[in-house]
């Protein structure tokens, strides 16, 4: 097509429409010819807009304007159904998708997720729903464009919100002593072991429903940690590997569980040589459902919050570790945690954590004043100097 100065457009084409606006047209690498996504005002618009199109051609940054039209929800659960992920997982993943996603983006293709759409998305989620829960339905989405712009279906990521994804989940209460003890006694014998294990082992509740009876040591007083059951929330449990390979671990126990230990061996565990370590009244293996009466009615019964959970006893006997001198090292072993971070969340120091350092340091401080003032040529202290004229 020639313009009105007599030369041939050597890219695309443009046309006047009845309309007086004008058309632009170009091919793309695959030699098809493509309109623009809007019409121009004047013939210069339209050549400009088919310069910037054979620049990208040119680049190698070209975006084929059809390839985002996928539809959302069936491009996520292809993206779930593609990865290994635990059965836990699977089942956290498509119930964020099915609650949280799918009822605003579902119906979208993916080139129609805008970061603006996606800001109103989060923000009307911040009314009615929890922020931990908010935080991981962005981290999902957020992965699963992130795979749709390396498939070349977008060319960058819609979610840009900072810090969207990072959850900020108020620090867990943590038992005494007496109150471990004491929901130990309520929970009654049958259930004794799982709420110290839960607490000085510190282990998991899927890794305590998994435990048999050849992973107890009685002479070193420990516990192998081989495999994990988590539950779903269907009730059926899923037997595979810990949730890391720094959860398979030996975790040795305090001598005062050696009597628990022996006791529920005799009196509880599947007779088998590798039976369950935890069964039920009827032998079978527990539930959360089941168990999580009786855990109630303990919690009230102790006078714990009604937010503390089986799994608090774990932030227990970690916040006990490490006030008892554990290592940030020593605290990962024992947790079966393969990343610093996690085990950072036991590491938390509380007002008579504070005192009992302090104490330490005046103790130390006088010690070495007092050996200084026993030398012959030994030095005022520093508390001496200051009252010298």
């Amino acid at each position: 097509m020639a313009n009105k100065k007599g030369r041939r457009r050597r890219f695309g084409a443009v046309r006047k429409l009845p309309s007086g606006r004008w058309q632009a047209r170009y091919p793309g690498p695959d030699g098809i010819m493509r309109p623009a996504d809007r019409t121009f005002e004047t013939s210069g618009d339209a050549d400009d807009w088919l310069a910037e199109k054979q620049t990208e051609v040119r680049r190698g940054e070209w975006h084929d304007p059809d390839a985002g039209s996928v539809n959302f929800g069936k491009y996520a659960l292809q993206w779930i159904e593609e990865r290994d992920l635990a059965a836990t997982t699977d089942e956290l993943y498509r119930r964020l998708l099915r609650l949280h996603l799918v009822p605003t983006f579902g119906g979208l293709d993916v080139d129609e997720i805008t970061a603006p759409r996606v800001r109103t998305w989060r923000a009307e989620l911040l009314k009615v729903t929890g922020a931990t829960t908010i935080a991981k339905s962005y981290r999902l989405l957020k992965a699963i464009m992130e795979t749709a712009t390396d498939d070349e279906l977008i060319r960058r990521n819609p979610c840009r919100i900072r810090g969207a994804g990072k959850e900020s989940a108020a620090e867990r209460p943590v038992a005494t002593v007496d109150q471990v003890d004491a929901l130990a006694d309520a929970l009654g014998p049958r259930w004794r072991l799982m709420v110290y294990l839960g607490a000085y082992g510190p282990l998991r509740p899927e890794e305590q429903a998994e435990l048999r009876r050849s992973d107890v040591d009685l002479d070193a007083v420990g516990v192998w940690v081989r495999r994990a059951a988590p539950e779903l929330t269907t009730g059926r449990r899923v037997v595979g590997d810990t949730k890391s390979e720094a959860g398979k671990r030996f975790v040795v126990l305090p001598a005062f569980m050696a009597k628990d230990l022996r006791r529920h061996l005799e009196w509880y565990a599947e007779k088998a040589p590798d039976g369950l370590l935890f069964v039920g009244e009827k032998g079978k293996p527990f539930r959360r459902s089941t168990f999580g009466r009786k855990w109630r009615k303990a919690r009230t019964a102790v006078g714990l919050p009604e937010d503390f959970r089986f799994y608090d006893l774990r932030h227990t006997g970690h916040t006990l570790s490490t006030q008892s001198g554990a290592t940030l090292k020593d605290t990962m072993v024992r947790a079966g945690q393969s990343s610093e971070k996690a085990a950072m969340i036991y590491q938390h120091s509380n007002r008579e954590r504070q005192k009992e350092v302090a104490e330490g340091i005046d103790a130390r401080v006088r010690a070495q004043r007092e050996a200084a003032a026993e030398k012959p040529d030994g030095r005022a202290s520093g508390t001496d100097l200051a009252r010298e004229p």
